[in-house]
């Protein structure tokens, strides 16, 4: 079967097509196979990709198959899903660190990792969706902030921040979203009371605390920003970032946590439910054959649009 190895620790040209054995039925008891149609771009593999992580991968080491969002259909049936079942999911990629990702034809998953795609859902939303559902829904459940309490995402006009707003929204939050020029209005429609355009680090805390003097209790840093936007936090308040290196240090009572999204089928099978039913709407930027892997990679790290880059398999 066709993969993408990361040869070596460095830019986009170290990604190359490559071929490994196509996994087979009973190598592997408790696990089924997925036969992809799509997989997702994320953040993390790029930093994985350029050997940001080498210190957190332990023993693994190149050659090995990024990739954590998958669409694809069951190869092997679950006691409530048949083989052929149309399923998305992702695979915890850090977790389990053996450095098979979702950049291949067919994928080994958990079934607790996967859960069926509506009808009315195709394959590339759904790739869109698992590991940016999930960190969101990790990352409000790790804030625990009450109704009626103020939220600053960052990152709203991507797909883990436009996501974080909906269900902050959801939840009765008071959600402050720095987003792209020109998104302003999308994110009043999901649920933001108060869009502020992006611009450097000095020029968003003056937009948030202009538009609520108060300072805001908890920021989901979905942008990496990281200890800029603490001038923005109420003392005693609560922040969430995504990634080690952007966690910012504790000041002035705030709570300060990193998070990592956790497969939950039933939570994804809910959150697919409300994407086809336009519930919960989601953004693919780009959609890229499988061998475009490297420009698709540059193109993420350039922002070469808001949303998630999807390669078609």
């Amino acid at each position: 079967m066709r993969v993408v190895e990361v040869t070596a620790y460095g830019g986009p040209e170290v990604l190359r097509m490559a071929r490994r054995p196509e996994p087979e039925a009973g190598e592997r008891p408790g696990m089924v196979r997925v036969r992809l149609k799509a997989a997702g771009v994320n953040q993390a593999d790029l930093r994985i990709r350029a050997g940001r992580y080498a210190d957190v991968v332990g023993e693994l080491r190149p050659p090995f198959v990024l990739g954590t969002d998958f669409a694809g259909r069951l190869i092997d049936p679950l006691p409530d899903m048949p083989a052929g079942t149309r399923v998305a999911g992702f695979v915890p990629w850090f977790e389990a660190l053996t450095g098979e990702g979702t950049y291949a034809e067919v994928i080994w998953a958990e079934p607790d990792w996967v859960a069926p795609i509506p009808d009315d859902v195709d394959y590339t939303v759904a790739a869109s969706v698992p590991l940016a559902a999930a960190t969101a829904q990790r990352g409000l459940d790790v804030l625990d902030l009450p109704q009626g309490a103020t939220l600053l995402v960052s990152g709203a006009s991507g797909v883990v921040g436009r996501l974080a707003v909906q269900y902050a929204a959801a939840a009765g939050l008071r959600v402050v979203a720095i987003a792209h020029e020109g998104d302003q209005h999308e994110l009043k429609v999901l649920g933001a009371e108060h869009p502020v355009e992006r611009g450097t680090p000095d020029e968003i805390v003056e937009r948030v605390l202009a538009a609520v003097p108060e300072r805001v209790d908890g920021v989901f840093d979905g942008a990496f920003l990281g200890a800029p936007l603490l001038e923005c936090v109420k003392g005693g308040g609560a922040f969430v970032a995504l990634v080690p290196d952007r966690t910012p240090a504790a000041e002035r009572d705030i709570r300060v946590e990193t998070v990592l999204g956790r497969p939950d089928a039933p939570r994804l099978k809910e959150t697919l439910e409300k994407v086809a039913a336009r519930e919960i709407i989601t953004r693919v930027a780009d959609v890229m054959p499988l061998e475009e892997v490297a420009e698709a990679h540059r193109r993420a790290e350039a922002g070469h649009r808001p949303g998630r880059i999807i390669l078609m398999i």
